[in-house]
C-alpha cells in the first residue's frame, strides 16, 4: 500500500500540534505502507511565506515533497473575512475567500494530488479547516481519509466544510468529543471513521533531577508544555495563578516551557524557561507534581498524553470539552472552571501527594491502553485495510461542482458561530 500524508507545513521543527500529529503518524505507518509526505514550503503557520525550498526532502527517512504557496497571509484580510464569516449572513464566495486567506495556498501541490492520485492508494489529509484540505479531497475523493483535528471553534460552522465532511471515503478523529462535534455540523455519522489518537514519542528514561539541576528548581511545581498565548488560555492561567500565590500557603510554583507571545507575570514563583529540547521537556514533566491545561480548544492534547505516559496527572480547563473528557475516562486528572475550582485543585495536589500519584498511574495505564503506539497503528492500518477491500461509491458530495457566479454570491449561509452554538456540548457520553 502506498500512501500520501497531506499537511500544511512539515518538518523535526515544526511544532504545531496537527503537524507534529502528522508527522508521528506518517513514520509509524511506515513500518506497514510505502510513505510520502506532500506539504508546502512554509514554516510559519502565520504568514505561510515560502521558507524551505520547493521539490523533493527527505525528513527522517520519509520522501517529503514541498509546494510553494501562492501569496502569504494577510492578518487583516483574514480577520475581515473571518468576521464576515463567523459573525454575519454570507455567501459561499465569502467562504471561499476566507478559504483562501486562511491558506496555505498552493495549486501546485493541488495538481501535484489530481494528476499522481493513481500512484497513492489513499491520501491522509491534516487539518479539515486548510486549502489543501478542502481542495485536496475534491481532486481524490475516493481516496481521502481526513483527519480533521476539529476544536469547538466557528470554523467547523463554515457551510463549506460540510460536503467535504460528507465526502471522503473514512475520517481519523483524535477523541470522542471531536467526533460528536464534527457528527452535529455535518451530519456525517455515516462514514467509515475510528477514533484513534496519536502515540507519543516518550524516552524509555527520564531523570527529574536532571532537570531540577540544570534550572535550578527546587520545591513542588506545576508544569505548562506549549505555545504561550491567549488561545491557549495562558492569560486566565497567569490571573489564577497569581492569585492562588497572593491567598494560598502552598508553595507550588509554576513553570512555563515554550515561546510566549504574552507578556510572563514579574511573580517569583513563575518561571519562564522558553522553548526547551524534548529531553528536559519529559524530565520537567517527571519532576513536577502536575501538568496544568489551561487551553479552550483541542481536539486531542498530545502534552497530556505525555504527561499520562510519564506518570503525572494533569490539571484541565473544564470549558475545553476534549481535556475534560480525558480526565473523565482516564480519571487520571482534575478540572477547574472557576478561580476557586483552580485554587482548590491546585492545592488539593500539594496537600494529597498519594492521591495525586494514583491519578497519575491511572492515566499511564489509560495512555498505554488506548494511546501506546502499536495501538493507534493498528487502528490506522485496519480501517485503511477495510477501505481497500471495499469499492468506492462513484459521485457524492465533493464530485458535485461549486457553484456558478451568481449562486456563490447570495447571501445565504448563517453565520458560522450561530452553527457552533447549536452543536453538542460536554464530554462524549460514547468511548
Amino acid at each position: 500500500m502506498k500512501l500520501a500524508v497531506v499537511v500544511q507545513r512539515y518538518g523535526t521543527a515544526i511544532a504545531g500540534g496537527a503537524e507534529l500529529h502528522a508527522r508521528h503518524v506518517a513514520e509509524h505507518l511506515s513500518k506497514y505502507a510505502e510513505v510520502e509526505v506532500l506539504t508546502s514550503c512554509a514554516r510559519d503557520y502565520v504568514t505561510w511565506r515560502n521558507e524551505l525550498p520547493a521539490g523533493r526532502d527527505v525528513v527522517n527517512g520519509l520522501m517529503v515533497r514541498r509546494f510553494p504557496v501562492r501569496h502569504r497571509r494577510s492578518v487583516e484580510r483574514f480577520g475581515r473575512l473571518s468576521a464576515t464569516v463567523f459573525q454575519q449572513t454570507h455567501s459561499v464566495a465569502d467562504e471561499l475567500a476566507w478559504l483562501d486567506a486562511e491558506g496555505p495556498t498552493s495549486p501546485g501541490l493541488i495538481e501535484y494530488i489530481r494528476s499522481n492520485r493513481d500512484a497513492y492508494d489513499f491520501f491522509l489529509f491534516w487539518s479539515f479547516r486548510y486549502y489543501q484540505a478542502y481542495y485536496g479531497a475534491r481532486a481524490v475523493p475516493d481516496r481521502a481519509v481526513l483527519v480533521p483535528t476539529a476544536e469547538r471553534e466557528p470554523a467547523i460552522g463554515v457551510s463549506l466544510f460540510r460536503p467535504l465532511l460528507n465526502g471522503v471515503r473514512g475520517v481519523v478523529y483524535l477523541t470522542p468529543e471531536e467526533r460528536d462535534l464534527v457528527n452535529g455540523a455535518s451530519g456525517n455519522d455515516s462514514i467509515p471513521s475510528i477514533v484513534a489518537g496519536s502515540g507519543s514519542e516518550v524516552p524509555e528514561r527520564v531523570e527529574p533531577g536532571r532537570f531540577r539541576q540544570k534550572y535550578g528548581i527546587e520545591g513542588p511545581f506545576a508544569i505548562y508544555v506549549g505555545r504561550i498565548d491567549q488561545n491557549k488560555g495562558c492569560d486566565e492561567l497567569f490571573d489564577f495563578f497569581v492569585r492562588f500565590t497572593r491567598s494560598e500557603r502552598s508553595p507550588m510554583q509554576l513553570v512555563l516551557c515554550g515561546n510566549s507571545i504574552l507578556p510572563i507575570p514579574d511573580n517569583p514563583r513563575i518561571r519562564h524557561l522558553g522553548f526547551v529540547p524534548d529531553e528536559d521537556k519529559f524530565d520537567g514533566i517527571a519532576a513536577s507534581e502536575l501538568l496544568v491545561m489551561p487551553s479552550y480548544y483541542e481536539s486531542l492534547s498530545i502534552v497530556a498524553l505525555e504527561a499520562w505516559a510519564t506518570g503525572k496527572p494533569v490539571l484541565a480547563n473544564a470549558k475545553c470539552d476534549v481535556l475534560k473528557g480525558q480526565c473523565l475516562r482516564s480519571n487520571a486528572g482534575l478540572f477547574y472552571e472557576t478561580w476557586d475550582e483552580f485554587a482548590e485543585a491546585l492545592s488539593w495536589f500539594a496537600r494529597r501527594p498519594e492521591q495525586a500519584r494514583a491519578l497519575g498511574a491511572n492515566g499511564c495505564a489509560y495512555f498505554r491502553r488506548h494511546y501506546a503506539w502499536p495501538v493507534v497503528e493498528k487502528q490506522y492500518m485496519d480501517l485503511l485495510d477495510d477501505l481497500a477491500r471495499e469499492k468506492p461509491s462513484g459521485g457524492g458530495p465533493l464530485s458535485e461542482p461549486l457553484p456558478g457566479w451568481w449562486q456563490r454570491r447570495k447571501l445565504t449561509l448563517p453565520p458560522a458561530e450561530y452553527v457552533l452554538e447549536r452543536l453538542p456540548k460536554g464530554p462524549s457520553r460514547r468511548s
